[in-house]
């Protein structure tokens, strides 16, 4: 049999000996972020995200040996363990084969057939089943076990026993069962009809809805399966029976034998009693874990670029948290997010009010310096835009805006954590300000929200929780140590997400800070409570201290690696204060004129160490995130009034989903870019082409103000 890192290494396509050092560096308690960042020379440069879906995989065949072991140790105790059972589990690839395989000797609830099996109809039911040639008809052999007082009167009584306890055997039958599964996942169609048809509902165009289960797309199981809990659908699984019926006949009916009929009537009702309504949960079960799990994947796929935007950095912002009856409610933030000034404004009142509301702004941006607007996209963002657009045109040039998602903030301003940071304030301003922060450094403030309230995914509340924040808690640790974290600025919430770092710790970090001052070196931070040397080891590449007076506690190269990042600056003929003044230039040129290869063993590291070193000496504290494009920040408004089909507009991808993109294009609702028109060619996904936060060129096709749907295209459009 294969060993874990044989099976991975084929569904992976890397090498083995590389899959098996990244099992060895899991086992040894290395992260994901460590491992992918400092390990290279390991594991042939996989990245973080096939990293984590080795490590996904590993715990998955690491549970399912599990689950052979106690199955078979079950098996065994029931003195039922053969040498072909075992090796039939051994070489089951998936835990529904194990349990395929177990379920004849699992423990039941009582049944037909244990009800029968207790009246001693076990051995008639197994000399029928057995449809040896020659045997007697079954009626002839059912004489033997009348019982009146075991409740079987007549040979009527034993023979329905007899076909309960077969029924059961069949539908028991592993092989049967693994035929079945593979033939309704191959022409199955799920069916869903509405329970109310004169009731109009978002799943109206699943009232008549009927798909191939091999064709049926992940949106629409969700769909489907929310529509069957708030009991506007009813779902099912339909297969041609006669065909199902072949496949069960054939794998358990003698031809010929004189119990013939009697077993392919207790087959027939295996089937229809038994194994139909079990067939239809697992498939339903698959279908759901299927597209949960693509769900999930996209969810992943959406945070990532949202969390790593370009911030807007080192400006005056003002956060502008719209609303109606309790006003728009404003917070001032400074180049480093410490809030300056707060207050509230109405400019949805009236017009006077609206004035008024520009009136207290503008002194507000005058007096602090403002540079840029954040406004929230909740209720009344319409609006605010607008006043936002005669506020700057009143305080003239110099002032922009951007819209910023909400997502989540109500729930970050009434969360302990928001209290612990702003006592001071109400809940109301805490989401003003966390809206200016959103525009400043997007990573940093939105790693204080559950991902699931961020907004990006679909369907996100039905998945299974777990699993959801297994994986987007990975894509923020991932995120997170890519940019890097300044250990004498960074929050307690932002900390806990770096490699090696948990929330204890990180909030020691803070502590110690408070207490003692900055940190002027990386190693200063072993003085922590409870960061020892292993959490050191894992986190110290990715906390940046831009006080230290070693340049190097300010860039990614790892302590571990300072001689040879200092062996290699000699070698080109620099010294560690060339990195200071910016005059490495040359570096990666002196270099191959060095040798690539043989510096680094002189250095003592591998090539891909080595040259990860380079990439940081040349741009120490570099932000990974300021090497894409710039949020788009305006200073006028559009109308959905103003928007006229074949209009060219320049917009920022919000969401990325199976069916298509939403972009904003400066009007208050997201317009739709349906997945047939994000290119010319065929693609799976939309996320094949965009990702949240790029910039793209669109053109409308449609408005329809009365249901507030815009739809847009990419195609043919002029990227430039």
């Amino acid at each position: 049999m294969q060993n874990y890192a044989q099976i991975l290494s084929q569904e992976l396509n890397q090498k083995e000996a590389y899959v098996e050092n990244v099992i060895t560096l899991i086992d040894e308690g290395n992260t994901i972020p460590f491992i992918a960042r400092y390990r290279k020379e390991l594991h042939g440069a996989m990245d973080d995200t096939t990293l984590r879906t080795l490590a996904d995989r590993l715990s998955y065949l690491r549970n399912l040996e599990a689950r052979r072991d106690e199955v078979k140790k079950s098996i065994e105790a029931q003195g039922k363990l053969t040498e072909e059972l075992t090796a039939a589990i051994d070489n089951a690839k998936t835990l529904s084969e194990v349990e395929d395989l177990y379920r004849p000797y699992k423990q039941k609830r009582r049944t037909r057939a244990t009800v029968a099996k207790e009246k001693g109809l076990e051995p008639l039911a197994l000399q029928i089943f057995a449809q040896e040639r020659g045997c007697p008809a079954p009626e002839e052999l059912a004489q033997d076990y009348i019982d009146p007082e075991k409740g079987v009167e007549t040979v009527e009584d034993a023979l329905a026993g007899a076909s309960d306890i077969i029924a059961e055997m069949i539908s028991d039958d592993a092989a049967i069962r693994k035929e079945l599964r593979s033939l309704m996942l191959k022409f199955a169609n799920v069916v869903t009809k509405a329970t109310q048809e004169d009731t109009d509902s978002v799943y109206r165009m699943y009232y008549e809805f009927t798909s191939p289960v091999s064709k049926v797309q992940s949106h629409q199981v969700l769909a489907f399966n929310r529509g069957e809990r708030e009991d506007f659908l009813k779902v099912a699984i339909e297969i041609d029976r006669d065909q199902a019926l072949v496949c069960v006949r054939r794998a358990v009916v003698v031809p010929g034998s004189g119990a013939m009929v009697f077993v392919r009537a207790a087959a027939d009702d295996a089937y229809d009693r038994l194994i139909a309504p079990s067939m239809e949960r697992e498939i339903r079960n698959l279908l759901t874990d299927e597209a949960s799990e693509s769900a999930i994947h996209n969810f992943a796929l959406n945070l990532k670029p949202l969390l790593m935007q370009p911030p807007v950095k080192g400006h005056v912002t003002m956060g502008l948290d719209p609303g109606y009856s309790h006003g728009c409610k404003v917070a001032v933030v400074d180049g480093t997010g410490k809030v300056l000034d707060t207050g509230v404004v109405y400019p949805t009142f009236s017009e006077r009010k609206k004035q008024e509301a520009i009136d207290i702004l503008a002194r507000m941006i005058r007096k602090w310096g403002v540079a840029h607007i954040a406004i929230g996209n909740g209720t009344a963002s319409r609006e605010t835009e607008a006043m936002t657009v005669e506020l700057i045109r009143t305080v003239g040039s110099g002032v922009s805006y951007m819209i910023v998602s909400e997502a989540g903030a109500s729930v970050y301003s009434a969360s302990k954590l928001a209290a612990e940071e702003f006592p001071q304030y109400d809940v109301n301003l805490r989401s003003a300000v966390s809206i200016a922060r959103r525009l400043q450094d997007p990573l940093a403030e939105l790693v204080k929200i559950d991902p699931k309230a961020i907004g990006v995914g679909q369907y996100q509340h039905d998945m299974p929780e777990k699993r959801l924040d297994e994986a987007l808690n990975g894509v923020v640790e991932d995120c997170v140590n890519a940019v890097g974290v300044d250990l004498n600025t960074a929050s307690a919430s932002l900390l806990k997400q770096v490699s090696g770092l948990n929330g204890t710790i990180a909030k020691n970090i803070v502590a110690y800070r408070e207490e003692n001052g900055i940190f002027t070196a990386r190693k200063q931070v072993l003085k922590v409570p409870k960061l020892g040397q292993k959490a050191y080891e894992q986190s110290a590449g990715f906390l940046r201290v831009p006080e230290s007076k070693q340049i190097l506690d300010n860039t990614g190269v790892h302590p571990e690696s300072y001689d040879a990042a200092e062996k290699l600056l000699t070698l080109c003929g620099y010294t560690t204060k060339d990195i200071a003044g910016g005059n490495l230039a040359e570096l990666s040129d002196r270099l191959n004129a060095y040798g690539t290869q043989k510096a680094a063993d002189e250095c003592g590291v591998g090539v891909p160490t080595l040259l990860d070193i380079v990439k940081e000496l040349r741009k120490p504290g570099r932000d990974p995130r300021d090497e894409l494009p710039a949020p788009i920040l305006r200073t006028d408004v559009l109308d959905t009034k103003d928007l006229k089909p074949g209009m060219v507009l320049t917009g920022t991808v919000r969401n990325v989903i199976d069916f298509g993109v939403f972009v904003d294009i400066g009007v208050h609702q997201d317009g739709l870019v349906h997945i047939s028109q994000v290119c010319n060619k065929f693609i799976k996904h939309p996320s094949e082409v965009v990702s949240v936060g790029d910039v793209v060129k669109v053109a409308v096709l449609e408005v329809d103000e009365k249901r507030k749907r815009i739809s847009l295209t990419m195609k043919g459009v002029p990227k430039e």
